[in-house]
């Protein structure tokens, strides 16, 4: 892969995935990733990773965290877009899910919610009214 156009960082504290939280989500198939559009002008992207109790053990829940840091290593500076935070929550068929349909997952996702972000862009202005 090419390097980003933007630089990539990672989320690390607690406000930053709560805001993601309340962010537009989208589920497909092993993966969940909220997509927070920050309000400041850095051309930045940024990511986090999750795994809860309900998908396994801490072996499991490392084990799908680190797919899903290999999956979004490959396919954010793609797919992200500048100015996004983007958190990964693990499903329960994350540590076990076949790589390519892993990567698919997260690569719908990606696509679904940036399709959305353009549709409800912040800095489009309102149509006309009649």
């Amino acid at each position: 892969m090419t390097d980003p156009v933007f630089p990539i960082e990672h989320l690390k504290i607690r406000p930053d995935f709560l805001a993601a939280a309340k962010a537009p989500s989208c589920a497909r198939g092993a993966v969940v990733l909220q997509a927070r559009h920050r309000a400041d002008d850095r051309p930045l992207v940024r990511i986090g990773f999750t795994a809860t109790r309900k998908v396994g053990g801490a072996v499991v829940r490392n084990r799908a965290k680190r797919r899903m840091r290999e999956a979004a290593r490959a396919l954010v500076p793609v797919l992200g877009k500048p100015g996004f935070d983007y958190v990964f929550i693990a499903r329960g068929g994350a540590p076990t899910r076949p790589w390519a349909r892993l990567l698919d997952d997260v690569k719908s996702a990606l696509i679904s919610l940036g399709a959305d972000s353009d549709t409800r862009a912040p800095d489009r202005a309102p149509p006309p009214s009649v």
